[in-house]
């Protein structure tokens, strides 16, 4: 049987692909961890279903989507081998629409938005693994709790019925220089490790997701065991 060919697309694939998962073992060694210990999440917001494919036959094992109305839209077509995780911002009234289509929701940035997810998923007698979201950066144009209440928003929410929180997420500002963003990864680890340190229960702080397509070799030689990347792994977007 002849092999079909690879189309440009997939070629590229290939090549960022190849080169973005030497880069996490090289920054996880430099921490004294493996790959293994780091999941690479790809970022598929505006990535067509049969791109997404492929590159889950090519050991993508899990990817992230922004929009709600573009992953109802896809998700039918992609192969249900990879977990699918919710990645951007989520709208209470849009809540319904995803539970029960995501195995993980990491961007849960108010206790409104957790007791939504929670009432959702006791109806369908589930339960969802979340991520706080942190606005580490303090940005008025962010969304997600302020650093100084983090601890306090896990104690509530891991008291909601129908979640799990997991761990916590972040997007940090825009920097220019590394040792700028690295203060920001740095907040962060150190604020996932005192959480952590506390085990409060129906929470387990098994996933620091920081660090996206610019940094993620940064974020993971800094705590990161979860990165997201899109724009490194399939080429710039095409937003519409």
């Amino acid at each position: 049987m002849t092999e079909r060919l690879l189309s440009d697309r997939e070629k590229r694939f290939l090549e960022n692909y190849s080169v973005i998962k030497e880069k996490i073992a090289e920054s996880a060694a430099c921490i004294g961890k493996s790959e293994h210990d780091i999941i690479l999440l790809a970022a598929t917001k505006t990535v067509d279903a049969k791109l997404i494919n492929f590159a889950i036959s090519q050991g993508i094992n899990y990817i992230g989507e922004n929009r709600v109305q573009e992953f109802l839209g896809k998700k039918d077509n992609i192969n249900t081998e990879a977990k699918r995780h919710f990645i951007g911002h989520l709208q209470t009234n849009k809540v319904k629409d995803i539970v029960g289509e995501v195995c993980m929701i990491q961007s849960v940035d108010s206790f409104k938005l957790a007791t939504e997810i929670g009432k959702q998923c006791v109806k369908r007698s589930k339960i969802m693994d979340i991520l706080l979201e942190v606005n580490i950066g303090n940005e008025k144009s962010k969304s997600g709790f302020q650093a100084e209440q983090v601890s306090d928003a896990v104690a509530q929410i891991s008291k909601v019925e129908g979640v799990k929180v997991r761990g916590l997420m972040a997007i940090p500002p825009i920097c220019e220089k590394e040792i700028e963003i690295v203060r920001y990864f740095d907040k962060m680890h150190n604020l996932f490790i005192d959480i952590k340190a506390k085990k409060m229960d129906n929470s387990s702080m098994d996933y620091l997701s920081m660090g996206m397509s610019g940094d993620y070799d940064v974020a993971i030689r800094h705590g990161a065991n979860l990165v997201r990347v899109g724009t490194s792994l399939f080429g710039t977007r095409n937003y519409k």
